[in-house]
């Protein structure tokens, strides 16, 4: 089980990256990174959504289910659950005796 949802989530974060990357930027004039009064609607209204920036919505809702399922997994098999600090404070806990000299 766990290793098909970390092939979605493989997939998934791949397909995010290309999807991201085809789309265009809001305000992407060569004017507005200058400075310039390029592009006023950076911020604005924006039109309708496209299928691009749809299909990103849903690989990112995946992408964070996945996320949390395979740390929820990962969490519920580990047979002993110990924190760093625990077992650095097992380690360390006999006095340490000063050297004879």
């Amino acid at each position: 089980m766990e290793l098909i949802i970390t092939a979605i989530h493989v997939i998934t974060c791949l397909l995010l990256i290309v999807v991201i990357l085809l789309q265009s930027g809001t305000a992407g004039d060569l004017a507005s990174a200058f400075g310039g009064m390029g592009s006023q609607t950076a911020f604005g209204p924006r039109g309708a959504q496209t299928t691009l920036s749809k299909t990103t919505i849903v690989l990112a809702i995946i992408f964070g289910l996945t996320t949390v399922t395979l740390a929820v997994i990962s969490n519920r098999s580990q047979t002993h659950a110990s924190s760093i600090l625990g077992s650095s404070a097992q380690q360390h806990s006999q006095p340490s005796v000063p050297a004879k000299k």
